[in-house]
């Protein structure tokens, strides 16, 4: 099976790195930079395997077909191109923000 090439938009990095900004607040330097590498190692599963993650529950996500990687705190919402073979990365959230708000933003 070819591998799939990661992309992630503008916006899928600025909630990452709010995401690290909340942890750095509560943690040392070494838990934060291991929470990126976690949260960077989930997300290039995907070039192996991109439909591990699950169709999302609410039907608009769906119909603009959005998939949702769940990791151990976070949830990463993508699209597959299967002609182009890439996975585009459009949002990571923290599980307990409220995502939806967020999605329909893109």
């Amino acid at each position: 099976m070819d591998k799939y090439t990661v992309r992630r938009t503008d916006t899928a990095d600025s909630l990452i790195h709010k995401i690290i900004l909340g942890i750095a607040e509560k943690f040392d330097t070494e838990v934060t930079l291991e929470k990126l590498d976690e949260l960077e190692k989930q997300i290039m599963l995907l070039a192996d395997n991109p439909y591990m993650g699950f169709d999302p529950r609410y039907m608009i996500l769906r119909r603009q077909g959005y998939k949702v990687l769940m990791t151990e705190m976070n949830l990463v919402f993508y699209k597959i191109d299967e002609k182009e073979k890439t996975v585009t990365v459009y949002a990571v959230v923290e599980q307990r923000q409220d995502f939806l708000n967020i999605i329909r933003g893109l």
